[in-house]
């Protein structure tokens, strides 16, 4: 399936968002920026990917961390997954954190996040009285157990 994607003036010396192997479900992201960029410990930074996307109406790009940054240096993202939508026409951006316990430098086009399409569905809610009973009824956070 194609999508239209747009690689901004400066970020063209930058790959365009790329499946790393052939069954990733996402889709590399690399950082866009002129300078190295210093995240301290437990510091937040918005940080430019160089491309923008226009997704049809029914489809939505997640953006989420990627699994080596946090378990090696404990980067994330605190709003995982990030969402962009179908009528989003900015730049991409990612929201990162360092979650561990020492500096974390940027560079430009390191791999710092990932991609993920999915297809979502608009819904409209209905207001009732009451709700239909169900097996699980009102329990909540930990009531199916943990094995």
């Amino acid at each position: 399936m194609e999508f239209l994607i747009q690689q901004l003036d400066h970020a063209k010396d930058l790959p365009l968002p790329s499946y790393e192997t052939i069954g990733a479900a996402g889709m590399d992201l690399r950082a866009c920026i002129d300078q190295p960029i210093i995240l301290k410990p437990m510091e937040r930074k918005i940080i430019p990917l160089g491309f923008k996307i226009a997704l049809p109406n029914g489809f939505e790009a997640q953006i989420r961390p990627r699994s080596g940054l946090g378990l090696k240096y404990g980067i994330s993202m605190p709003n995982a997954p990030g969402t962009i939508d179908a009528d989003y026409r900015g730049e991409v951006s990612v929201l990162l954190i360092n979650l561990g316990d020492v500096d974390f430098t940027i560079n430009r086009g390191d791999r710092i996040a990932q991609m993920v399409i999915n297809r979502v569905e608009q819904i409209q809610f209905t207001q009732v009285d009451d709700l239909p009973e169900s097996r699980r009824g009102e329990s909540g956070y930990g009531s199916t157990g943990t094995k």
